[in-house]
């Protein structure tokens, strides 16, 4: 099976070229082609509204006896989308736009209106300055002001751009010092509070104490009836250093009182267990045998 897009072709060594008989169209054939309309228009057949954009399968003609300056001149074919109406509209070399030829009517542009205003006044100052030499240097004298005018506008403008660049500089250097300021005062504020913490822990400690035997624990439980089962943890008591660096004994820094019931605790005999009271007789429970 022979391949379906080929770039190569076979020519028998008897083929001639001429002899192959060549089709000839008309001279001014219509193309068909898709395009978009190139402007907004109305149709004057049914008044339908067709916007610019809107894509076409258009016919296309070169329009016999008219160029601009060696360019050919288009013509193109649609239809109404409402009414089926044909449409024609050329090319416009002179002005790079499109015309509207038959058919449709361009609907109102206000920028078009004014290029047209502008090229007309400006042929009709070149025509009345050809005429009067007079007129041509108060035109003159007029544009040198005006172009004087715009140059000293200029020139301030230019001016308080660069006066508001000097002071946002001078701001922006102030601000920049501010903050140079404010971050070394905020540097000795963090190295002060790091010296005034590494002497306090210097000073103080926090040693753990351990709980009393027999303390407060044990005598809520004997007045409750139940023996203690958990033993208290131990409390961390802050306490201060001697200048020597010399570790105080921590019974030491109890008070007498405290040392004489922590000594008699711990050298008498254990507290004695509360016998356990028949809750059947209190709560008036007899039992059959």
């Amino acid at each position: 099976m022979s391949e379906r897009k080929v770039l190569n072709k076979y020519f028998p060594p008897d083929f001639d070229p001429s002899l192959i008989p060549r089709r000839r169209g008309p001279k001014n054939s219509q193309q068909v082609v898709r395009l978009m309309a190139p402007f907004s228009m109305r149709c004057n057949t049914c008044g339908e509204y067709i916007y610019k954009g809107k894509k076409f399968n258009a016919r296309k003609e070169t329009v016999d006896g008219e160029d601009y300056y060696g360019i050919k001149i288009f013509r193109f074919y649609i239809k109404c989308t409402l009414c089926s109406a044909e449409i024609t509209f050329k090319t416009d070399p002179k002005n790079t736009d499109y015309s509207a030829e038959h058919g449709a009517s361009r609907n109102f542009e206000p920028w078009r209106e004014e290029k047209v205003v502008e090229e007309e006044d400006r042929l009709a100052r070149l025509e009345e300055e050809e005429n009067n030499p007079m007129k041509a240097l108060e035109n003159r004298t007029v544009d040198a002001k005006r172009e004087m005018d715009i140059l000293d506008a200029l020139q301030d403008i230019r001016a308080r751009n660069a006066r508001n660049e000097r002071v946002g500089q001078a701001s922006d250097l102030v601000s920049r010092i501010t903050a140079e300021e404010e971050t070394e005062e905020e540097r000795e504020r963090r190295l002060a509070e790091e010296e005034d913490e590494r002497l306090v822990r210097e000073v103080f400690s926090k040693v753990s104490m351990p709980a009393l035997p027999g303390g407060s624990s044990t005598a809520a439980a004997d007045s409750s009836g139940d023996s203690p089962t958990e033993a208290t943890p131990p409390q961390l008591v802050t306490i201060k250093r001697k200048a020597d660096d010399v570790e105080p004994d921590l019974r030491s820094l109890l008070p007498e009182s405290t040392r004489v019931v922590r000594d008699a605790k711990s050298l008498g005999p254990p507290p004695a267990k509360k016998p356990k009271s028949n809750l059947k007789n209190k709560l008036g429970i007899k039992i059959k045998k």
